[in-house]
């Protein structure tokens, strides 16, 4: 019988930004957290937005909800 992977997950949520795309934003997002977080698992886009400056798109965000294995 093969071992299921079973634990805890935690929930973190981060906002990645890019000046080019929300497909930067977000993947700048996943690799800064990577960084701190060990054993990410799945990565939501959860809202993009833009900031924009004088009528013109300056900044995409992506808010992105993380999950990675919770140790104690």
């Amino acid at each position: 019988m093969a071992k299921k992977d079973t634990g805890i997950y935690r929930v973190t949520e981060v906002i990645g930004t890019s000046s080019n795309s929300w497909e930067d934003a977000t993947r700048n997002a996943v690799k800064v957290a990577a960084q701190s977080l060990r054993d990410l698992r799945i990565a939501e886009i959860t809202k993009l937005d833009v900031r924009s400056e004088n009528g013109k798109v300056s900044q995409f965000r992506a808010r992105v909800s993380l999950s990675f294995k919770y140790e104690a």
